[in-house]
């Protein structure tokens, strides 16, 4: 019997799941001949033959599947060579797949892009986006950003309010390793030049802790508190890393050769700095690390539907050809396209320059792009201090 595969790779966020549902809701509409298959922890379990059979799945489960956070098949961040995509595609042929979807990043897409160069038969290779980054090429917004993004920007005023009543310093380590959307998007609910965050820094920007504790001199002198935004991917002018370096080269990777930053020792090195420089100020470094990227509380309703929408469309084009499924906005609305998988597959889109004023902080175009995708601003009392 012929098949579709669906697998899930790399993070996981807090709406890839409805990626997964519109994906098999798109199948069965299609052809409701067709098996579903899902792939327990993406290729490897393809690999493997460890498959969980979708095509039945009731209405009510799959609806609460759609809501639930994290990759409800399982994830992985295995690079397959040459040899392993051979098994992979052994693996689908067997299965009489037509159509192999995989959601997740830019690695993802370079998988799937190897397999359709490899491939000599009829399956299709779809590729449909997720990423917290927000990094993958021609894409306006990735799904999973904008949940990401509202757990930021919320707890960072949240953390002004805090620092308000009880004025120091504060530092947030949020994901990000090639790019600073997502630190970024701590701007899109600021009001006034005193909201924070004051600082922002990111690695489309040289880094350097000198130069961050002279910034965060200034604006504790200037407004009594200092909230910063940080990736944990800030590099220094070398374009190094500065996990890394402070790591003096004893660092972690992954298959895809990146280094693991969400250990923390960015923020105990940051928080070592402000107490040596600021010995008697309040100062407090947290690494968010992955508590935003699926977070249960924070789940954006455009962001599930657009997500829903990504794998809805990701199924019915891979009955036609191979691809990427790119999120496209045309000034008024957003709605999904097909591109190339050599278009983003294995590139990363950057913040670009026009969002930037000065090294750290974040222009009126970047406010406004961010401010396009979160939900509003909570409807808060502005304190007396």
């Amino acid at each position: 019997m012929p098949s579709i595969v669906i697998a899930q790779g790399g993070g996981p966020t807090a709406v890839i799941n409805q990626t997964l549902c519109g994906a098999i809701v798109a199948a069965r509409r299609h052809d409701p001949s067709l098996r579903i298959l899902g792939a327990r922890h993406g290729v490897r379990g393809l690999t493997r033959g460890d498959l969980v059979d979708l095509t039945a799945l009731s209405e009510s489960d799959l609806e609460r599947l759609a809501r639930t956070p994290n990759s409800g098949l399982g994830s992985t961040r295995d690079k397959p060579d040459p040899a392993y995509c051979q098994t992979i595609l052994q693996a689908l042929e067997k299965l009489d797949a037509r159509g192999f979807i995989y959601i997740g990043g830019n690695d993802t897409a370079g998988t799937l892009d190897l397999l359709r160069q490899q491939s000599t038969g009829s399956c299709s290779f779809v590729h449909a986006p997720k990423t917290i980054d927000n990094d993958l090429m021609e894409n306006d917004h990735v799904p999973g950003f904008i949940s990401a993004a509202a757990f930021v920007a919320n707890a960072f005023v949240s953390m002004d309010l805090d620092f308000r009543a009880m004025p120091g310093i504060y530092v947030a380590i949020v994901m990000g390793r090639h790019a600073g959307f997502l630190s970024a998007a701590a701007a899109g609910w600021q009001q006034a030049p005193e909201d924070a965050p004051h600082l922002i820094y990111t690695p489309e920007r040289p880094f350097s802790v000198e130069q961050f504790l002279n910034d965060v001199d200034t604006v504790y002198t200037r407004v009594g508190r200092c909230i910063v935004s940080m990736s944990e991917g800030v590099q220094d002018e070398a374009g190094r890393p500065l996990a890394e370096v402070l790591a003096a080269g004893a660092v972690e990777r992954d298959a895809h050769g990146n280094v693991q930053l969400t250990g923390g020792d960015l923020g105990i090195e940051i928080q070592k700095a402000l107490k040596q420089r600021f010995p008697k100020a309040r100062a407090r470094v947290d690494t968010l690390g992955y508590l935003p990227r699926g977070y249960l509380g924070i789940i954006d309703e455009t962001d599930a539907k657009e997500a829903f929408e990504a794998g809805a469309f990701a199924a019915q084009s891979a009955f036609t050809g191979s691809g990427s499924v790119v999120l496209h906005y045309d000034g008024k609305r957003t709605s999904p396209r097909i591109v190339s998988l050599d278009q983003v597959a294995g590139r990363t889109r950057h913040m670009p320059d026009s969002f930037f004023t000065g090294a750290n902080a974040v222009s009126d175009q970047g406010r406004a792009y961010f401010r396009r995708l979160l939900p509003p601003r909570p409807d808060i009392f502005t304190p007396f201090v």
